[in-house]
């Protein structure tokens, strides 16, 4: 995981608000995701190249393609039941060793802290699920909270800090007000076409990428949005 940047004073304390509770266990029935789990308090993580949010954000309990996983058919808490919905997140997630409901677990409490994230900063969810800050928040709000699923669609447009080829023509705005964002765009050959920070309103730093651009690269803005 990589290491946070800093964020604006209210992203900032509606993260800290996560922070502050405390993991709930998970019961092995099912529920809704609502109802089960709470923020935990995020793990660093890095500003470099990071994967693009279009492609799967943050790290994920799936197994890999080559680790055995529980068929469907043994997907089955030690006490009570999942629901459909829980069964359809489950479905080739879980490794043969681990419990079918601690991944149940992650995702449920990753549609809480995407859920009270938003609750308090928009922003700060958007850019907690871009920059891979909530495990496996994709599949967990398709599957298991898709009312949370706004936040998601604001996130499949906006990309992490870090580098970014062929980036598309536009003006972005980083998620950060910190004078520590940096920003660069380059052309064919590396050729410099334009570098940052830069101040749009109400302090926000913004960034435009001319068609043509071949790399986007940032320090310190945490993540971009379209402005």
């Amino acid at each position: 995981m990589r290491p946070l940047h800093r964020r604006t004073a209210a992203a900032a304390a509606a993260l800290a608000a996560l922070v502050s509770l405390s993991a709930c266990g998970s019961s092995g029935s099912s529920h809704d995701s609502g109802k089960n789990g709470a923020g935990a308090q995020h793990t660093p993580a890095p500003s470099a190249s990071a994967p693009d949010p279009r492609t799967g954000t943050g790290p994920s309990p799936s197994p890999s393609a080559k680790e055995p996983v529980l068929p469907d058919s043994r997907l089955t808490p030690v006490t009570g039941s999942f629901s459909k919905k829980d069964k359809k997140y489950l479905s080739g997630r879980v490794p043969q060793d681990m419990d079918p409901s601690a991944v149940l677990q992650t995702g449920q409490e990753s549609c809480q802290r995407v859920s009270r994230t938003a609750a308090h900063d928009k922003d700060a969810a958007v850019g907690a699920v871009i920059a891979g800050d909530i495990p496996d928040a994709k599949a967990a709000i398709t599957l298991l909270c898709p009312d949370q699923k706004p936040v998601l669609r604001a996130a499949d447009a906006g990309f992490p800090d870090g580098t970014r080829k062929n980036p598309r023509a536009g003006t972005y705005r980083a998620l950060t007000t910190t004078a520590d964002c940096t920003w660069r765009v380059s052309g064919s050959g590396g050729k410099l076409l334009a570098s940052g920070p830069g101040t749009g309103a109400k302090g926000t730093v913004e960034a435009r990428v001319p068609a043509g651009a071949a790399e986007f690269t940032s320090t310190g803005c945490y993540a971009w949005v379209p402005a």
